[in-house]
């Protein structure tokens, strides 16, 4: 697959490669940290050590057994043990609660393997502080969720700080366990994530929108996924007048990504994702408060979830075309920028009358989504950090999730409770879309009539734009940016880049329907 890079060529002052590189590379004596597991046993203190954990407990005499008498540990406690043979440097012991997990509908989550998650995380960090370089970690009676947790706990994002400086950021292999398989295929999942938060934790001055393109060529190209970079001539011939119009009060330039990976047959019709790609929100004239405005770097969390995503599925090879399309462009209050009460036409000539600048993203992906239809897809996926109502509604709990299909919202909740990273789903009514509608002069609003359900207002304009089949909105404000350090294999005070997990079960789920669901 060949890749656009004429655009790239004509801003080269705005290149942008991010650095795949670890604070290991130049280490000669890295230590080796082994993490195994238990379960809590019937009685305080007692445990159920993983078939991992008795083989080696047995193997050095039953010694951490007895370290651990008198303890009372729950999910997610630890214990770090030193001088336990000579081949592990440290010996990590985490719990994953109850050994009787399962599924739990009321919370709409896979307990088991979330507690594995947790306990993965919980004890990578315990070696970390043991300055441990090289992380063993076992299956855990589910390798690919303890493959997921390894590779999300050890990330950091330190890429601008002298390397000299650099934390150790420990390489995690699997110990003792046959399922390869679902280690790889979970570590996989976890760097998805993992190039989203890198995406996303980039600071505005040099993550601009040529540079994100210029990521997303490097990270997805090699892969065999086909990158094309528009620039404003052919944003103004394709009529994008809403988002050209939206992005005047930036120096930088806007763009448009277009990315295809085509995994399934050549009749297949694709599932169409598309992402909002604001590199920097000010607000525009309607500037935000100073403030956590630096907070907004992220406000392209979509489309670097999206660049994420595409990377994991052509790396585990899933069965299904998928065609991504980001707008890039940052919201600035320049001399030209859009004023409150000026109307845009957008590409399917709806009138617009934008009442306040700092929902931009809505407007944008109105474009956005009519070129959508350009493809013909069986589904329509949009991300975006859109509304701080659904961060107050649901805070980081789960990705709001707008959908008129059950069908689609059941199987988006499966991948959700599987994947631990959950939705929950809001209302996508007519209701709302009235409120949108009903404004003289003009044929949608970009704030809607009212007070209040800023979540279901943003979700209904953007409905008034998709194309005719099944739609889904994902409002990624509350989970998609800093995080607050829940669940710990998410580094507090770092981009999360969520939900990209959830949206790779989902389209997994769809690809392979008749794939046995992996067990703890």
């Amino acid at each position: 697959m060949l890749c656009t890079n004429r655009v790239i060529k004509r801003y080269p002052w705005a290149l942008y490669a991010i650095r795949h590189c670890s604070s290991l590379c130049d280490s000669k004596d890295i230590k080796r940290g082994l993490l195994l597991g238990m379960y809590e046993g019937c009685n305080q203190g007692e445990y159920v050590f993983t078939p991992a954990a008795a083989k080696f407990d047995q193997e050095n005499g039953g010694r951490i057994m007895e370290l651990l008498k008198g303890t009372d540990l729950k999910a997610g406690d630890c214990r770090v043990f030193h001088n336990l043979g000579t081949e592990f440097y440290a010996i990590a012991m985490t719990c994953c609660g109850p050994e009787s997990m399962g599924f739990n509908e009321v919370e709409m989550l896979n307990e088991c393997k979330e507690g594995i998650r947790i306990a993965v995380g919980s004890g990578v960090r315990a070696l970390e502080k043991s300055a441990i370089g090289h992380i063993m970690v076992e299956g855990f009676t589910n390798s690919e969720a303890a493959g997921e947790s390894a590779s999300l706990s050890v990330w950091r994002w330190q890429d601008m700080k002298d390397r000299s400086r650099n934390a150790i950021e420990a390489k995690v292999d699997l110990h003792d366990d046959p399922d390869t398989d679902g280690w790889v295929r979970g570590t996989q999942k976890g760097e998805g994530q993992n190039i989203a938060r890198r995406l996303s934790e980039v600071p505005a001055n040099i993550m601009t929108p040529v540079a994100f393109s210029q990521a997303a060529l490097d990270i997805l190209c090699p892969c065999g996924v086909h990158v094309d970079i528009r620039d404003r001539d052919w944003l103004e011939e394709k009529k994008f007048l809403a988002f050209l119009t939206m992005s005047k009060g930036s120096c930088e330039p806007p763009l448009f990504l277009e990315m295809s990976y085509c995994g399934g047959g050549e009749g297949d019709k694709p599932v169409v994702i598309t992402g909002k790609g604001v590199t920097f929100d000010s607000g525009g004239l309607c500037l935000r408060r100073c403030e956590g405005m630096n907070e907004f770097r992220a406000d392209m969390a979509g489309a670097a979830v999206i660049v994420g995503l595409l990377k994991t599925l052509a790396a585990l090879a899933i069965p299904i075309n998928i065609n991504a399309l980001v707008p890039l462009m940052e919201n600035m209050p320049g001399g030209a920028s859009t004023k409150p009460g000026d109307v845009l036409v957008g590409m399917n000539n709806k009138t617009i009358r934008v009442e306040q600048t700092d929902h931009e993203g809505r407007v944008i992906m109105a474009d956005t989504l009519s070129h959508a239809n350009a493809f013909n897809p069986c589904l329509t996926i949009n991300l975006a950090t859109m509304t701080e109502g659904i961060r107050t509604a649901l805070g980081s709990s789960a990705t709001g999730t707008f959908t008129e299909s059950d069908t689609v919202w059941r199987e988006m909740a499966k991948a959700g409770a599987d994947t631990g990273d959950r939705v929950w789903r809001m209302p996508l009514w007519n209701f709302f879309r009235k409120r949108v509608k009903g404004h003289t002069g003009v044929d949608v609003h970009n704030v809607g009539a009212g007070r209040g359900a800023t979540p279901c207002l943003g979700a209904a304009f953007l409905s008034e734009f998709a194309p005719p089949v099944d739609f889904v909105h994902m409002d990624l404000m509350g989970t998609g940016m800093e995080s607050g350090g829940t669940p710990i294999y998410l580094r507090k005070g770092l981009m999360t880049g969520r939900p990209t997990r959830t949206l790779f079960q989902f389209l997994n789920q769809m690809a392979c329907p008749l794939d046995k669901e992996s067990v703890c």
